[in-house]
C-alpha cells in the first residue's frame, strides 16, 4: 500500500494549516512540480487566496504561495495521497465526514489539532484510509484574510504508527516532509508525545484565557505559574492512570519549553475565548479531561475551577 506523496490536501487553511499549506506550496514552486497541493478552506480568507495566493510571514522570511487547488469543495480536488488535517477541535466531526466522501484505502490522514482523542475521534467516521496519530508545535494565525503570520520557532510535526495498521511502511511519509523541509519528529508509538504536548497546551491554553495574560505574562506571575504548573501535574495524573509512559521530569521541561516562546504570545483559544466565540477549544482542554478523570476516579481540582469559571462567564 505504501507508496511515495504526489499529492497534499490540506483541510483547514487557519494558522497551522495555511503555515505548512504554505511552507509545502512554496517549496513546490521552487521545483517539485511533481507534487500537487490542496487547500480547503472558507470565508474571506479563502477568497483572497484563490485571488491573490497564500501570503506567509514568519520571523525569518516571507512567501508568495500559490496552492495547485484552493476551494471550500472537497468534491473540486482529486482523491490525494495525504490529507493534513488543520481544523479545530470542535469541526472535527464535519472535516471526518467531508474527508470520508474523497480517500482511498492508501491515502494517509495526518490530523494536526490539540487533543488526545483526536484519532478515536477520526476513526469513528472513518474506516478505511490510514491516520497517523500526530501533534504540532507551531505558534501562527490568520493576520488577515490570506495572511498567515508565524511566531517564534519554526513549525515541527510529531507524529508516528496507525494503530490499526502497525506494519504500514510510513518512509514515504517521512521523506515527503523533510523534502518539503517542513521539521518533524517520528515515533512507533506517538502517544507520549502527543500527551507532553497536551500538558503544554492544555496548561497554557487554560490560564491564558482565565488569566487574559499572555504565555510570559502567566509565567511571569507567581500564582498564574503556580497553578499552571497544578494543571500540567493533574494531566500528567490522568495520563498515568492511561498507560502513558511520562519522563520523570515532564513538568518542569514543559514549563523549560514555554520560556522559548516569545513573551506576547497567546494561545489559539484564548484568542478565540477572548473574541467571544460560541466555538471554541475549551471541551478539548476541560471537558475531556474532566471526563476523563471521573472515568479513572482521580482529583483535578485545579482544572475543574479553571474550566469552571471559563464556561459561568
Amino acid at each position: 500500500m505504501s507508496k511515495k506523496i504526489k499529492s497534499v490536501c490540506v483541510y483547514g487553511i487557519g494558522g497551522v494549516g495555511g503555515y505548512f499549506g504554505g511552507r509545502i506550496a512554496h517549496e513546490i514552486s521552487k521545483g517539485n512540480r511533481a507534487v500537487q497541493v490542496y487547500f480547503i478552506g472558507r470565508g474571506e480568507h479563502l477568497k483572497a487566496i484563490q485571488q491573490h495566493g497564500l501570503n506567509l510571514i514568519t520571523d525569518k522570511e516571507k512567501f508568495l504561495c500559490f496552492p495547485n487547488i484552493a476551494t471550500d469543495n472537497i468534491r473540486h480536488v482529486p482523491t490525494p495521497d495525504l490529507y493534513l488535517l488543520c481544523v479545530k477541535g470542535y469541526d472535527l466531526d464535519n472535516a471526518a465526514a467531508s474527508i470520508s466522501k474523497n480517500i482511498s484505502a492508501g491515502t494517509i490522514i495526518l490530523p494536526l489539532l490539540n487533543g488526545v482523542d483526536i484519532y478515536e475521534r477520526i476513526r469513528t467516521s472513518l474506516e478505511k484510509a490510514i491516520v497517523s496519530p500526530a501533534s504540532v508545535y507551531v505558534s501562527s494565525s490568520i493576520e488577515k484574510p490570506g495572511t498567515i503570520r508565524q511566531k517564534g520557532p519554526e513549525g515541527h510535526i510529531v507524529f508516528g504508527k496507525d494503530p490499526k495498521h502497525l506494519n504500514y511502511n510510513y518512509q514515504y511519509l517521512i521523506e515527503f516532509f523533510n523534502k518539503m523541509g517542513i521539521s518533524n519528529t517520528w515515533h512507533d508509538n506517538p502517544y507520549p508525545a502527543i500527551w507532553e504536548k497536551y500538558i503544554f497546551i492544555t496548561a497554557f491554553s487554560l490560564m491564558t484565557a482565565y488569566s487574559g495574560k499572555t504565555i510570559g505574562g502567566v509565567l511571569s506571575d507567581d500564582k498564574l505559574k503556580s497553578m499552571m504548573g497544578n494543571i500540567m501535574k493533574e494531566v500528567v495524573l490522568i495520563g498515568k492512570a492511561k498507560n502513558i509512559d511520562f519522563e520523570q521530569d515532564i513538568v518542569e521541561k514543559t514549563v523549560q519549553k514555554a520560556q522559548g516562546f516569545p513573551c506576547e504570545t497567546k494561545t489559539s483559544f484564548q484568542r478565540d475565548y477572548e473574541k467571544g466565540n460560541t466555538k471554541h477549544e475549551g471541551d478539548i482542554f476541560g471537558g475531556t479531561l474532566i471526563r476523563l478523570a471521573k472515568e479513572h476516579d482521580i482529583s483535578i481540582p485545579t482544572i475543574t475551577e479553571v474550566y469552571g469559571e471559563l464556561i459561568a462567564r
